[in-house]
């Protein structure tokens, strides 16, 4: 980014490190191209700046909004990241399905399903990375 980082830039980045974890986010920044990297630059500053920062809502909820949404919207890459970024944030596996649960009533079921098996492969990803170690 040939600008100046702002203030919500860099709170944007520390927010989108706490949810998405720094590995993830810093592949996603390293990976940016000329092309995209003004994308980068937006959802940073703007989506994790703007609006992951703001008082009103913890970032659990903020978390559960967007697997609703994106299941919903039927954006299953994004929801892989969000569903991750849920567990880290303290979402239930109980809270993760029933939020696509309730999606199903309002999207359909072909959106819903879509949701499950996503959200079942982020999940049992994410258990075996945090298995405590064998003894």
């Amino acid at each position: 980014m040939a600008a100046e980082k702002t203030s919500l830039y860099e709170q944007g980045l520390a927010v989108r490190r706490q949810v998405l974890g720094s590995d993830y986010v810093d592949q996603s920044l390293a990976s940016a191209t000329e092309f995209n990297q003004s994308l980068q630059d937006f959802v940073t500053e703007h989506c994790w700046g703007a609006i992951w920062t703001r008082p009103g809502l913890e970032l659990k909820t903020r978390s559960m909004l967007n697997i609703a949404m994106l299941t919903v919207l039927n954006r299953p890459h994004e929801l892989k990241l969000h569903v991750k970024g849920a567990l880290r944030n303290g979402v239930t596996r109980e809270e993760i399905s029933e939020i696509l649960l309730q999606s199903a009533a309002y999207s359909g079921a072909p959106a819903s399903i879509d949701g499950f098996k996503v959200a079942a492969e982020v999940i049992a990803n994410y258990d075996r990375e945090n298995a405590p170690p064998a003894a």
